[in-house]
């Protein structure tokens, strides 16, 4: 099963807008240090929607080769077209990805018989676990469970991103699947819930910045240890909603940029953080020792 801390990693880009390649390595190589479980590059926090095809690919060439070997890297190949997301996930086999991650099609906003259809298609033509990212508030359109579940019968189809925010689909979900099925919080700020309810860790955002320290939190859940990670997931709730002040990379790339790991660079639609929320931003990061 995929269990533990998988980090959504950020794409750096440098001053004109170009993947920033020693920056990335750099962003991996302490990630590995910090005892994450795994990366996720090109996923939402990633800015995927951003990059070209091309560049999708070689970033997951870059984050396989900075990995060496030492954490399974999880591919976010996922499109709202079929034909796109199997390229994808055919090129990210063959760079050595241990997963991919494939999102609802999103805008196109298909039924749950096309979102069957599409995810099962992909899993017949490559040879290569697959994470199921439903993320409603980013397609436009939820993936049912009986639907999930139906996908879960595939050998190919081994857990999914669950970003609803709905802990009783989750519930559902963790209620119904088969056995070795991963269930990952999609919100860091669901993770200890969620692992209460039967879950097997989290794809976050929060880890870019803090790997060790939610490293700790989502072990002492793994373990049990309800006390300890009840602690850990209070302590710091205020940072899980400053990094999500603004839309999903910017606050967490604005923090990256002022601990000096990456430059404060994105690519439109994505842009600077309002000053105002930069300030509490800053503030908060201050607390929690990061600055």
């Amino acid at each position: 099963m995929i269990t533990g801390t998988l980090t959504a990693l950020v794409t750096p880009f440098d001053e004109n807008g170009v993947i920033d390649e020693q920056a990335l390595k750099n962003l991996v190589i302490h990630q590995v240090k910090n005892g994450v479980n795994g990366l996720v590059p090109c996923g939402t926090t990633g800015e995927s929607p951003t990059l070209s095809h091309d560049e999708h690919n070689k970033l997951i060439d870059l984050v396989i080769a900075a990995v060496d070997g030492h954490i399974p890297v999880i591919a976010g190949t996922g499109s709202n077209s079929t034909t796109e997301a199997i390229a994808m996930t055919k090129h990210a086999k063959k760079a050595g990805a241990s997963c991919s991650l494939q999102v609802v099609p999103y805008y196109n906003k298909p039924t749950q018989e096309g979102m069957y259809r599409h995810f099962s298609l992909i899993a017949d033509a490559v040879d290569l676990p697959m994470l199921i990212y439903n993320i409603a508030g980013r397609t436009g359109i939820n993936m049912d469970t009986s639907t999930l579940m139906r996908l879960a019968e595939h050998p190919n189809v081994v857990g999914v991103k669950e970003a609803s925010g709905n802990l009783a689909q989750m519930m559902d979900v963790l209620a119904q699947r088969p056995k070795g099925f991963s269930v990952l919080s999609g919100d860091d700020n669901l993770t200890v819930p969620l692992i209460f309810m039967g879950g097997n860790g989290v794809i976050s955002v929060a880890s870019n910045i803090i790997p060790d320290q939610i490293v700790k939190m989502v072990n002492a859940a793994l373990a049990g240890e309800i006390g300890k990670a009840n602690e850990w997931h209070y302590h710091l709730l205020q940072f899980f909603k400053a990094i999500f002040i603004e839309t999903n990379p910017i606050p967490v790339k604005t923090s990256l940029a002022m601990m000096g790991q990456i430059k404060e660079s994105f690519r439109l639609p994505m842009c600077e953080m309002l000053p105002e929320n930069k300030v509490k931003l800053q503030k908060v990061l201050r607390t929690y020792g990061c600055l």
